[in-house]
């Protein structure tokens, strides 16, 4: 399934009303850093990340050490090419996330 890249609109419009979510650097994608008490807060986190990415079908790209959970968005369909490019998708997901608590 491809799915649509933002426009310059959408994502200036869109990215801006994420709370703590920025541009990565040198990609076209989201990232967000979050931060726990302990290891076993973090990762249920995950699980609950994972359990809303399974659902959506957009899975993310995420790094964890201790009590620190680090989350990269993109839809690597939008730019396949080019390693992804940041979509409605990776939005949905972001705001999905920080809806968790």
């Amino acid at each position: 399934m491809t799915v649509r890249k933002l426009n310059q609109e959408e994502r200036d419009t869109w990215t801006s009303a994420l709370d703590g979510w920025d541009m990565a650097d040198g990609r076209d994608a989201i990232e967000k850093t979050f931060e726990f008490g302990d290891f076993v807060e973090a990762w249920g986190f995950m699980s609950r990340v994972a359990i809303l990415a399974e659902k959506a079908d957009h899975h993310p790209e995420w790094f964890n050490v201790y009590n620190r959970v680090e989350i990269t968005l993109t839809t690597h369909d939008a730019d396949p090419d080019n390693g992804g490019a940041l979509s409605k998708r990776d939005v949905e997901l972001a705001n999905a996330i920080d809806a968790l608590g």
